[in-house]
């Protein structure tokens, strides 16, 4: 199949590059010059483990494209999907400029019957805007051109975003004929052979899946760290509990992990997202209120120990940050923990050296730079030299079996703040560390 991905951000350039994996030519788009320019050249935005080596290999043999050219793209599909970021406005909000720019092109430019897709996360409703708008342009052309609108929500795990989309656990859309139903089971199949995991609905219940999907994971995670903040209260252990209430398959392990909040660029939008949806319906969504407030309040919980074992006066201390991205094997650092623990140190004059295996290059561009109490380093050790104690606060691998007795003599105290749970206190007691968890007393 021809089909052109408008954005070439974390949802179009995975999906642009799976697509063009199983054979269909695919030309992804976007308005930035410099960023097309480098994705010609193997130079990726993002860092997602197999994208890079995929994008690489199906640009040569000329499967997939990199282009600024929305016109030709758009005239030379048969699908177009949009891809563009939904940012949250001010009132929680999704953004939805950047999707309706999109539509008004596709309007501008097709010239045959299209199957237009949204692939971003976008809120009950939108499908129906974009074929508005896409409608509003033919008109002015004076041209009937056939054309739906199909919602394709996206359901990628960062760090293992390749694998997800080559062999998903569902597929879901939503189409209101059989023909764009059709047509967007024959492009997944491929993807399905051994079992079909296609999903066919109404397209406001499609769009509605996403946002629940992700609401009832960030529901996990924030019910999880409110137990563990009645667990230090009461003198329980939350790993121990996390194991208890695991057991039961009904509830499971999957996302009951304790640590320092949730991040990245689903769960806060889009909860807060949904909650903004119900409201302007009339509906009070506390349940989904709650998680959000449960999650910004925990992203202070590791600073907060950290300034009760220290006192507000920091300015004669340094710490050692291990992990800056807001998840392991990635480099995105929208809505991360370590921002709001970073920023709560250093704004009480505590210095802080940083190291991330991904995520140094963002931090440093984006989101730190202007703060001249942050220093990056290349290698885990090397942050601790001198340092007052060590905050882990990302749970990349290789910070699971670091040597203890080199950390020792590097550190200034043997002074460990673990954001994410992942020692035995009772080990790391004897191996001469004081020890701070999340959930234990």
């Amino acid at each position: 199949m021809k089909i052109s991905v408008i954005g070439t951000g974390y949802v179009g350039l995975v999906s642009g590059a799976c697509f063009a994996q199983m054979g269909n030519s695919v030309k992804c788009v976007d308005i930035d010059e410099a960023k097309i320019e480098n994705l010609k050249n193997g130079i990726l935005p993002i860092y997602e483990p197999g994208l890079e080596e995929m994008v690489i290999e199906n640009y040569r043999k000329g499967s997939l494209e990199f282009t600024t050219d929305i016109e030709s793209a758009i005239a030379s599909s048969s699908i177009a999907f949009i891809a563009v970021g939904t940012p949250m406005g001010e009132d929680g909000s999704a953004d939805l400029q950047y999707v309706l720019a999109v539509a008004k092109s596709i309007g501008q430019y097709m010239q045959n019957s299209m199957i237009i897709v949204d692939k971003s996360t976008v809120p009950v409703g939108t499908a129906d805007k974009v074929y508005d708008t896409i409608q509003q342009e033919l008109q002015q052309r004076g041209l009937d051109l056939s054309f739906e609108v199909v919602s394709n929500p996206e359901f990628l795990k960062e760090g293992a975003a390749i694998q997800d989309f080559m062999h998903p656990d569902r597929v879901v859309i939503g189409a209101s004929s059989d023909n764009a139903m059709e047509t967007m089971h024959s492009l997944y199949a491929p993807f399905m052979k051994t079992r079909d995991r296609f999903i066919g609905m109404d397209i406001k219940s499609a769009e509605m899946t996403k946002y629940a999907a992700n609401a009832m994971l960030a529901t996990k995670i924030s019910f999880m760290n409110e137990m563990s903040n009645i667990c230090e209260r009461v003198g329980a252990d939350i790993n121990k509990v996390r194991n208890g209430i695991g057991s039961d398959t009904r509830i499971g392990y999957s996302f009951i992990y304790p640590g320092c909040g949730y991040g990245g660029s689903c769960f806060p939008k889009d909860v807060q997202a949904l909650a903004k949806t119900a409201k302007d319906y009339g509906y009070t969504p506390r349940i989904l209120d709650a998680i959000e407030a449960v999650n910004r309040d925990q992203k202070s919980v590791m600073s907060t120990k950290v300034i009760n074992y220290f006192g507000e006066d920091l300015s004669d201390k340094t710490f050692a940050v291990w992990g800056l991205s807001f998840k392991p094997e990635t480099d995105d650092m929208r809505e991360a923990s370590s921002l709001v623990i970073i920023d709560a140190l250093t704004s009480r004059g505590a210095k802080i050296v940083a190291y991330d295996p991904k995520a140094r290059k963002e931090a440093e561009e984006y989101y730190l730079k202007d703060n001249s109490n942050i220093s990056y380093v290349e290698s885990k050790y090397e942050a601790l030299k001198g340092a007052d104690g060590v905050i882990l606060i990302t749970e990349w691998q290789e910070f699971r079996s670091p040597d203890f007795d080199e950390m020792k003599k590097l550190l200034k105290t043997p002074l460990f703040f673990d954001g994410r749970n992942q020692f035995d206190k009772d080990r790391m007691k004897k191996l001469g560390f004081e020890y701070f968890q999340i959930g234990v007393k």
